[in-house]
């Protein structure tokens, strides 16, 4: 089941209007709302870092000002200062929505598309296996499903499978469990899986797609932080972390793997992003395949 996270309450207003700094702030830089220095954005890159383990470049300065900018207006306050020394003052639900805000979701359904074509071979040659496989970015869902058009492709309609849906952002993994999209966000979809797996809107709901009950029977959907102990206890026969270690340091990314490897079966099948490469981890994967690993 979806994690809910209630919505935060809002704190008291700071002193001054929303938006206007406060006189030791200093002035407005030109053309922002906010007055943006470089001890905010060491401040936001320490701490996206401890709660998510993202590692923010510096030429990710615009980047964060636009988006935690939005949490200063949500919440009412005037500066990035005293909206971080709130942050840190309370452990409430406001911390998954500055994580949710640096977090970046870019997927489409059948993204690299040959991964698709290996797990499908890889289920079609053991129909009968109970399968269990983790997508640990679902983002907004196109992923996931995906994998689930591929798996019910691959095993018939009686196959056995359950497929786990995590991400670190809450409100994009509430998209991915409601299963509903434009028609626009799944034209690159076949006609034969459109009529398959998909239920066209009408009157009110015109333009959007949703997702089939037999096709989200399978999936299960919840919040996860890869820095932090999984929490499975049976393990999976394929993980899908694609386009995910990209945004850890070195020393992260080893951890996550280490994690990872622990909720796997021994050879069972790791598809990473087309930038990722692990070959510092030899004694926890081999490459099989183009960016698809094998758990040892």
């Amino acid at each position: 089941m979806l994690l809910q996270t209630p919505s935060p309450k809002r704190p008291p207003l700071p002193t001054g209007k929303t938006g206007v700094p406060a006189p030791e702030d200093g002035p407005l830089a030109e053309g922002r709302e906010f007055v943006w220095s470089n001890d905010d954005f060491t401040r936001i890159k320490a701490l996206i870092y401890k709660k998510a383990g993202i590692s923010l470049h510096d030429g990710k300065h615009a980047m964060v000002y636009s988006r935690v900018s939005r949490r200063l207006r949500e919440t009412g306050h005037g500066s990035f200062k005293t909206y971080l020394d709130w942050l840190e003052q309370h452990d409430g639900a406001e911390w998954q929505e500055f994580i949710n805000a640096l977090t970046t979701n870019l997927t489409a359904f059948f993204r690299e598309s040959h991964h698709f074509s290996i797990l499908h071979d890889l289920l079609a040659a053991k129909r009968t296996q109970a399968w269990r496989i983790w997508c640990s970015a679902a983002s907004t869902g196109e992923e996931p499903y995906s994998i689930a058009m591929t798996a019910t492709e691959a095993l018939g309609t009686s196959g056995s499978f359950q497929i786990v849906n995590s991400d670190i952002d809450t409100k994009v993994l509430a998209t991915a469990q409601r299963g509903i999209y434009k028609t626009d966000g799944v034209k690159g979809l076949s006609t034969e899986r459109l009529q398959r797996f998909f239920m066209r809107g009408k009157a009110s709901n015109a333009g959007l797609m949703r997702v089939k009950p037999e096709l989200q029977k399978h999936m299960e959907f919840l919040s996860v932080n890869l820095i932090e102990n999984l929490p499975f206890r049976e393990p999976f026969d394929v993980v899908f972390c694609r386009n995910v270690m990209i945004y850890f340091d070195a020393a992260t990314q080893r951890a996550v793997l280490e994690r990872i490897h622990r909720v796997m079966k021994p050879g069972g099948m790791l598809f990473v992003g087309h930038a990722e490469n692990f070959s510092d981890a030899r004694n926890l994967f081999a490459l099989r395949g183009k960016t698809v690993y094998e758990r040892l």
